[in-house]
């Protein structure tokens, strides 16, 4: 981590290099992002903050890869996708889509929910509405509010971002 939060640059009153919780693809059109340790620690105050804040949503992402239970956020950002879908075919695509990564029991990035979420889920998406997967999602969404989101504030990943961000704007202070 140090070597990557190593783009600390003067000029900003942002305080850390954020480029290691970008995709590649993103990484190379972005020399450094920057932020401030008043951001990172708001991050701490609620999971909602977390996931609205963009840097803080790539954070949390990097530390459910390393849980391995990333599908979860991954399942909670491709419904958010799919409430703004409003053409019924693309609905019932995205729909599908979803479903199979995700709900099927033998979906590759299956979701730990319960049999009776699962089988009335699958019944709302025989006719899709932009509501189908509210139950659903909520239930992920509470897991990983009430489980992922405490480890995450209590990670290394956090943890360093947090310290580096206030070391770095200390010394910017003097």
């Amino acid at each position: 981590m140090k070597t990557r939060l190593g783009c600390l640059s003067n000029k900003s009153d942002s305080c850390s290099d954020f480029s290691e919780f970008l995709p590649p693809a993103q990484e190379r059109t972005t020399r450094c992002l920057k932020l401030s340790n008043d951001e990172v620690t708001r991050w701490a105050d609620s999971f909602d903050i977390l996931l609205s804040n963009k840097y803080g949503l790539a954070a949390f992402r990097t530390f459910l890869k390393t849980e391995f239970s990333d599908e979860n956020i991954e399942f909670w950002l491709a419904c958010e996708d799919y409430k703004k879908i409003k053409s019924p075919a693309k609905m019932m695509s995205k729909a599908n889509k979803i479903y199979k990564e995700f709900i099927d029991v033998h979906a590759p990035r299956e979701v730990n929910i319960d049999h009776r979420t699962r089988e009335e889920t699958k019944n709302r998406l025989l006719e899709p509405t932009p509501h189908s997967l509210n139950e659903v999602q909520a239930k992920v969404y509470s897991l990983m509010e009430k489980d992922s989101y405490p480890r995450f504030i209590r990670s290394k990943i956090y943890q360093d971002l947090l310290n580096r961000t206030q070391i770095y704007c200390q010394r910017k202070s003097v």
